[in-house]
């Protein structure tokens, strides 16, 4: 496939799909990325030949070469949305900003673009053939998961030849069960999540590998997420392991670090930001330092922190932890704007309010 021929896909039912009563099963309780779907996607890709080969089959392990180039110089991105069913339809959110993620990232690593429209087709195309497997309950999802790596087998440090793309689904129950709860956070003293002109603006397991070590020491601290300082100043705040954050002032202002390059250019962050303007807030992209942070919470300015991505929507901050004390934001309670914002956005992609932006895609 090159340039604007569009490409076609082989479908190949799965012979042996999951029982009616297994996946009912499966359904009552499937948490988050434990549960996968019968079916996935797979496009494959060569230098000089383009996009070619895409199929809809059976979900089933990817035979891989030892000397796979994705093993040994980690060319591979991702993405992370969700489907819904929403009354008598199923839905997307917004995944043709994924789409455009997806190919900033494959730039930024040296990889080939996917057609918007094949990336989208690739995920409609799933979501059809597996939408029995959306659960039925509140607040569930399908959260869908399209990635692409190296697979040309050579040793060398050069781009690959050779990719494969890919997109599985898992069910997921809600997040938070039993209600939306503030997290704590842990302030990391030593390490940065992405530098000037790294991969920072750029979904891929690298960035996700390194902070692993940080999220281990946030979790020994009896924290649930962590928070990364920039890896200039170690002065301003970043963004947390997996997620972007927001700070709410005291005169209905709303602020945000600027992405900068560093920071994941986050599908929720981008609706947030509309939906707060919207609701009259003035909102800002503005760097926040640690210390104001903890000032401004001290002194009562800053009223509300949340943290929001495709998982958990808008998570709520209660208390920050760091080496030398801790504090808490709200008397460590979920905030009335946090909450408006995250009944707003949830409305929108369920099918509750109405969509002016375009943001919803029907399925069927």
């Amino acid at each position: 496939m090159s340039g604007g021929d569009k490409l076609d896909f082989e479908i190949r039912p799965n012979p042996a799909p999951v029982t009616a009563a297994d996946r009912a099963a499966l359904l009552a309780n499937p948490g988050f990325g434990r549960v996968f779907t019968d079916h996935m996607v797979t496009i494959r890709y060569a230098e000089g030949k383009g996009w070619y080969d895409a199929r809809l089959e059976a979900r089933a392990p990817i035979p891989m070469d030892p000397a796979a180039a994705v093993l040994h110089y980690a060319q591979e991105i991702f993405e992370g949305l969700k489907a819904y069913r929403t009354g008598d339809a199923v839905t997307m959110f917004r995944p043709e900003a994924n789409a455009a993620r997806f190919n900033a990232s494959a730039r930024r690593l040296a990889m080939p673009e996917l057609p918007g429209e094949t990336f989208v087709e690739s995920l409609r195309r799933l979501v059809e053939i597996d939408q029995a497997w959306i659960p039925e309950h509140e607040d569930a999802s399908l959260y869908l998961r399209p990635f692409m790596f190296a697979s040309e087998v050579f040793l060398g440090v050069r781009p690959a030849n050779e990719y494969l793309y890919c997109v599985i689904a898992s069910p997921a129950g809600a997040y938070f069960a039993g209600g939306v709860k503030p997290v704590t956070v842990w302030v990391s003293p030593d390490y940065t999540r992405a530098a000037p002109g790294g991969t920072g603006a750029a979904k891929c397991g690298g960035n996700y590998a390194a902070s692993l070590a940080a999220q281990a020491e946030a979790i020994e601290a009896g924290c649930d997420q962590v928070v990364f300082l920039d890896a200039v100043q170690r002065k301003y705040v970043d963004e947390l392991g997996g997620m972007n954050v927001f700070f709410v002032y005291d005169d209905g202002s709303i602020v945000t670090p600027p992405l900068g390059g560093t920071i994941l250019p986050g599908i929720t962050r981008d609706a947030i930001l509309t939906l707060a303007a919207e609701a009259g807030h003035e909102v800002r992209e503005a760097p926040v330092s640690f210390d104001d942070w903890r000032a401004d919470a001290a002194s009562g300015r800053l009223r509300e922190v949340f943290a929001c991505g495709t998982a958990a929507v808008i998570t709520p901050i209660g208390g920050v932890r760091f080496p030398d004390g801790e504090f808490s934001i709200g008397g460590g309670e979920p905030g009335q704007a946090t909450m408006a914002l995250r009944q707003k956005l949830v409305d929108i992609q369920r099918g509750r309010a109405e969509d002016p932006h375009g943001w919803v895609t029907r399925v069927r």
